[in-house]
């Protein structure tokens, strides 16, 4: 790719340029936003009452995950951390990712994606690599942080469960989570926050947009660690509003055709 300003243009060159499907262009123009928060309001302003995800069949909308996600970043903006913290997430699919990864994102802080399975030791490198300042964990990982909390002691450590967002039936799901099916070992954390606890503190404070930048690190996505040690590859904001777009370009002209609205993973 030829960097041009904000466009990163494939090289002319290339021979696979005339294989492209008609409509889909050469270049992916990122001038008009400043940030992926830029993208996230755009979204969240013409969709606000489109399903966002899905879970255990509790939908969030764009405008669920736009309050929920905001709150969220209120709380963290609120820790007294340093702009740019690094904040983790170790959690599997459930509806806490989104929010706290937007939230993270719209604290001014960067993202660092957690393995869930990861073990301790695995857990401890990457938080000290990354210089983590708070965790967003499962309780069901809960005890393998307690195991190296001592190692790598964060700011905060906010504690979720799979049943957590999606209201009386996530009592049901944690019972049996915890007392039938035997998936949470003993851990105790002092000083942790439930999720929930964490956004309605968040919703009385104030969020306050951060001035980020494209140059400005969003996340730390680690390698597999295949040859040796996990690695943070750095992705900046440019880079994951690039990769949208890209994809968005290509799909367009099949989403034409199809008259599809909406496109659901």
């Amino acid at each position: 790719y030829i960097e041009t300003g904000n466009s990163f243009m494939v090289n002319p060159s290339k021979p696979w340029l005339k294989h492209y499907p008609e409509g889909v262009p050469h270049e992916v123009d990122i001038s008009g936003y400043n940030s992926l928060l830029d993208m996230f309001d755009e979204a969240f302003e013409r969709y606000p009452n489109r399903r966002a995800c899905e879970y255990m069949d509790k939908f969030l909308t764009y405008r669920d995950l736009d309050q929920h996600s905001k709150y969220f970043a209120s709380y963290l903006q609120n820790l007294g951390l340093e702009p740019g913290s690094r904040v983790a997430i170790m959690l599997p699919n459930v509806l806490q990712f989104q929010i706290a990864m937007l939230g993270i994102l719209r604290a001014g802080f960067v993202v660092v994606n957690v393995n869930p399975l990861y073990t301790a030791r695995e857990l401890e490198h990457q938080l000290k690599d990354s210089g983590a300042s708070a965790i967003v964990i499962l309780e069901n990982f809960a005890h393998v942080y307690q195991q190296i909390a001592t190692n790598v002691p964060l700011k905060k450590t906010i504690v979720t469960s799979l049943g957590e967002m999606i209201g009386v039936k996530g009592a049901v799901v944690n019972f049996v989570v915890r007392n039938v099916k035997k998936l949470v070992p003993a851990w105790d954390l002092p000083g942790h926050i439930t999720f929930m606890a964490a956004l309605d503190e968040g919703s009385r404070r104030r969020w306050n947009k951060p001035n980020t930048s494209l140059n400005d690190i969003a996340f730390l996505q680690y390698t597999g660690g295949t040859t040796g040690l996990s690695k943070g590859a750095i992705l900046l904001h440019s880079n994951i509003l690039s990769n949208v777009i890209q994809t968005e370009l290509w799909l367009e002209p099949g989403l034409k055709r199809k008259q599809v609205d909406q496109l659901v993973f």
